[in-house]
């Protein structure tokens, strides 16, 4: 299990800082490009994403 959620983890933080840099126009390409509002998600599934991997990854 701790390995499957440090998949999604990474995962969600690679999806999420491609996101984020689509919406702060540093990424262009698609036409997240330059839309603030990606920004704010990328950078939401980022925060997510750390909480997962902490979580997962916790002592026992």
């Amino acid at each position: 299990m701790r390995t499957f959620l440090n998949i999604i983890g990474v995962l969600l933080i690679l999806a999420g800082g491609t996101f984020f840099l689509q919406g702060i126009n540093v990424l262009p390409g698609s036409y997240m490009t330059g839309d603030p509002q990606w920004a704010i998600n990328g950078g939401i599934m980022i925060v997510i994403a750390l909480g997962l991997l902490f979580w997962a990854n916790r002592r026992r």
